[in-house]
């Protein structure tokens, strides 16, 4: 604070006016010329000076006056980044606010879905509810087994089993994956190739499945049949494998012998005929009888071929005699040729071609042989002649 007197400061205000006061030789009151800014300059400044006139006396008059200086004081306004919550704010770490953190640069909490990677606890975040793309819904990558099927996966069961419907791989189980899918392949080497152990329809390789197993198959064609040229165990026919080769064999009892009834190049001896080969181990005939077709004439033909005459059942049954062989093939006692017609698929006797004009060795203990004609079983031997008797040989 300062003080200034009055006529002082009077001094001052003269020397920015246009004129100054003067005093006239005649004794005329001075005369103060200013404009209207000057008047209310000085009014002013009268004012604030604190001048008074009190009876015509002048009285010393002080002003005091107080330098300032501004001293204003930056502080910063509130915001994100402060390191304080402020309203509007849900969390606030200062200098540790980012977008990977779990503070994030516009001072809200991270959570997946917001479009930011929070470091450490997700991997992705495209800020979409969508599960089959690149990035889950709990912002995990894509990958095969997190049991959403993404781009590029035909199932995905979240499991690496690779037995199930669904393969580690994220692929339909399909015959040729490479992988055995339980319950419907029993095997899968991942090719297409039928001559190794798993063949192209993932099945085990067998005989009569009707492709060739390298290396232990010989032939396979696709069948269990025993009459062709490609027999069991997937081998070629050929005159001795106990297996007659139709149209090409008359008979085959499973060696290379003759006068055992079928010759060593499996032709039927006395004109004989295989009906049906092994049955409990016995090739059953049919041989051409001279003469009238009874129990003796029977025998004597299946004896010149080196055969032997089959008893008509098991034991116990009064057809048999101590000149039949017992081949324990027959159960129907009294039904001659029943089980033979049903081994050929023909039912009864009558109804197969194959055994008509055959007769049965019935032990001397009925008319003759019993035969079986076309519509007709048993057909009397004694009044037939020249037909083909029944007989075995092993």
């Amino acid at each position: 604070m300062r003080r200034t007197t009055l006529p002082s400061l009077i001094s001052l205000t003269c020397l920015v006016l246009s004129a100054c006061p003067s005093s006239s030789e005649d004794g005329d009151a001075d005369v103060f010329t200013t404009n209207a800014d000057d008047i209310g300059t000085s009014e002013s400044s009268s004012s604030e000076s604190g001048t008074s006139s009190d009876s015509g006396s002048e009285s010393d008059t002080t002003t005091e006056t107080t330098d300032t200086t501004d001293t204003t004081e930056t502080t910063g306004e509130p915001g994100c980044g402060d390191g304080i919550v402020q309203p509007g704010e849900e969390c606030d770490n200062g200098p540790n606010n980012a977008d990977d953190a779990e503070c994030t640069s516009m001072c809200l909490n991270a959570y997946c879905g917001d479009g930011l990677v929070q470091i450490g606890v997700e991997q992705c975040d495209d800020a979409n509810p969508i599960d089959n793309d690149e990035c889950s819904t709990s912002c995990v990558l894509a990958s095969c087994g997190d049991g959403l099927i993404q781009p590029g996966e035909q199932c995905d069961d979240a499991n690496a089993n690779d037995t199930d419907f669904c393969t580690s791989l994220c692929q339909n189980a399909t015959c040729g994956d490479g992988f055995a899918q339980a319950g419907f392949e029993e095997c899968d080497d991942g090719n297409g190739d039928d001559t190794d152990a798993c063949t192209a329809v993932c099945e085990n390789a067998a005989c009569g499945d009707g492709f060739l197993y390298a290396g232990f198959e010989e032939c396979d064609d696709g069948n269990a049949d025993n009459d062709d040229d490609c027999v069991a165990g997937c081998v070629p026919a050929f005159c001795g494998d106990d297996y007659v080769w139709a149209g090409m064999e008359q008979c085959d009892d499973g060696n290379n012998v003759s006068n055992d009834g079928c010759t060593s190049d499996c032709m039927a001896e006395c004109n004989g005929m295989v009906l049906l080969q092994n049955w409990n181990g016995w090739t059953f005939y049919k041989v051409p009888v001279m003469g009238t077709m009874s129990d003796a004439n029977i025998a004597a033909a299946c004896a010149d071929c080196g055969l032997q005459v089959p008893c008509q059942a098991t034991a116990g049954c009064n057809y048999n005699d101590n000149l039949c062989t017992q081949t324990n093939t027959e159960n129907s006692c009294g039904n001659p040729m029943l089980g033979l017609a049903g081994q050929l698929a023909c039912g009864q006797p009558s109804q197969c071609m194959a055994l008509w004009g055959v007769y049965q060795y019935m032990g001397n203990n009925w008319l003759g042989g019993c035969g079986a004609e076309q519509n007709q079983w048993c057909s009397v031997g004694n009044n037939q002649m020249n037909k083909n008797a029944l007989c075995v040989g092993q």
